[in-house]
């Protein structure tokens, strides 16, 4: 009996694992090109994942396999427009949200951005999209905002005695102008008061990968050894971005363009704490993308390789001081390239397929497969119509042949129904921005800065440069004007 309990163990492993073997080889997933490990096992993808390599792995496996690869035993990624338009765009909003975006509800709550399915979704965005509207973004209360705190970076870094990190003062910029227009008058000051920024770089600095990702894959470990990982794997917090949103989304009076005076429009519908998290939500969004976004384009265009393009723009924004943002087809360029090389969101959105499966760029997924695309692969895949996908060449998007296929594949804020909410704030603020950086300012590394500290490092949805810093020199330009 003592040998007999051992044996039977084993025994029913080894038929445990045989099983699973079986189904592996069996699923209709089987033929779908990918590395052998991805058939019996997710375990290495998640050890990406908690390595922040998850994108760049999942890229080498694009390259190697093609645009459709098996990551998984149940999940596949995807960089072709069809597999774009049907998991994202079709009935609207594509296929439901999996259970991976439970990581990112606030105080307990799901927010636009967490709702897994089509319904609940639908119920929230239909509050908050007027806001989001490029109507309401160009309106002179909103643009003026904007522009304010875009003159007070430039001033930031202009007096800077030396190199300028612009890493922190782009989070900053990003964090004034969404607070802007979530709480006017109420917003942060982050580019000139100490006590904003420290709040602000609680929220830009986080280092909770690997806790978060350990919390969702594996609950009871976290809830055992939660002490244990405290010590190499941090939580999220953020106490003084909660106590800020917490006491702004209940002051009252707030701007008509902000998101504020539309909750309260709606408070009938949502309770106080709902609020307060879709507010926080928008803001931790908003810094991260549009501040790391930023990061990246500026660092590609301080380059000596990108010389002649910073000059380029400079000549039409010199040229045009006064045209309309969207009136500068060389600006517009440079932003859509920036966020074709450097995505702010560069890693797979993950959804489940429907009941019944689906046919997906050529194969049958059964329902519950996991199904993704990332932009990263997205836009250095399809090099038919992104040739030389790892260079940096705004002129792709000034040619006429091809221009609509390469915008629909343009996948920095997703596509679809759940696409993102804030693209049109984030273009303006780029753009405004890089106006009045480059029609003032040639910028330059600094010669401390090395290649290795501006590569991309995951986070949980977005990436940010591996050293979380990027000095800059700002050098006046000639007919540049005041600052």
């Amino acid at each position: 009996m003592l040998l007999a309990s051992p044996l039977t163990a084993v025994a029913a492993l080894v038929l445990l694992v045989v099983i699973h073997l079986v189904r592996c080889l069996r699923s209709p997933l089987a033929r779908l090109p990918g590395p052998t490990i991805s058939k019996y096992t997710s375990l290495w993808l998640k050890w990406n994942e908690i390595n922040a390599t998850r994108t760049v792995y999942i890229h080498a496996l694009h390259r190697k396999y093609g645009p459709v690869v098996r990551v998984a035993p149940n999940e596949v990624a995807f960089t072709s427009w069809p597999a774009i338009k049907e998991i994202y765009c079709s009935g609207g909003s594509g296929y439901d949200k999996t259970e991976f975006y439970d990581m990112f509800r606030i105080y307990g709550r799901r927010t636009m951005f967490t709702t897994l399915n089509k319904a609940d979704h639908a119920k929230r965005k239909r509050i908050l999209a007027d806001r989001y509207a490029n109507t309401n973004i160009l309106r002179s209360a909103s643009m003026h905002g904007i522009q304010e705190r875009s003159a007070k970076f430039v001033r930031r870094c202009a007096s800077a005695s030396g190199a300028a990190d612009v890493f922190m003062s782009l989070h900053a910029y990003a964090c004034d102008c969404v607070t802007h227009h979530l709480f006017h008058p109420r917003g942060t000051d982050c580019l000139e008061n100490e006590n904003d920024e420290n709040m602000m770089h609680q929220v830009a600095a986080d280092d909770s990968l690997q806790n978060r990702l350990i919390s969702h894959y594996v609950p009871n470990l976290h809830r055992i050894f939660g002490g244990v990982l405290y010590l190499f794997a941090k939580p999220r917090e953020t106490p003084l971005a909660d106590n800020y949103v917490l006491e702004t989304s209940q002051s009252h009076d707030p701007a008509t363009f902000t998101l504020m005076s539309r909750l309260e429009e709606k408070s009938a519908e949502l309770e106080p704490i709902d609020m307060a998290a879709e507010c926080l939500d928008h803001m931790a969004a908003g810094i991260d993308t549009t501040g790391d976004g930023l990061c990246f384009l500026l660092w590609e265009l301080s380059q000596a390789r990108s010389s002649k393009v910073q000059e380029k723009l400079a000549e039409e924004l010199l040229a045009n001081p006064q045209a309309p943002l969207d009136q500068l087809p060389y600006l517009d360029a440079v932003v859509c390239e920036g966020l074709r090389c450097f995505p702010p969101i560069p890693m797979s959105l993950p959804r489940y397929v429907p009941g019944g499966g689906r046919m997906v760029d050529g194969y049958w997924l059964p329902e519950k497969t996991i199904a993704s695309c990332q932009a990263f692969s997205v836009h250095r895949i399809n090099d038919d119509l992104f040739p030389e996908p790892d260079s940096f060449k705004p002129e792709r998007w000034l040619q006429e042949e091809g221009d609509a296929d390469r915008r629909r594949l343009l996948f920095a804020f997703a596509n679809g129904g759940r696409g993102c909410i804030g693209k049109h704030l984030a273009l303006a603020e780029m753009k405004t921005l890089l106006r009045d950086v480059y029609s003032r300012f040639t910028t330059l590394p600094d010669a401390s800065m090395k290649e290795e500290a501006m590569e991309m490092s995951d986070q949980l949805i977005s990436a940010r440069p591996l050293g979380q810093k990027c000095l800059l020199h700002f050098q006046p330009r000639a007919g540049g004007g005041e600052v």
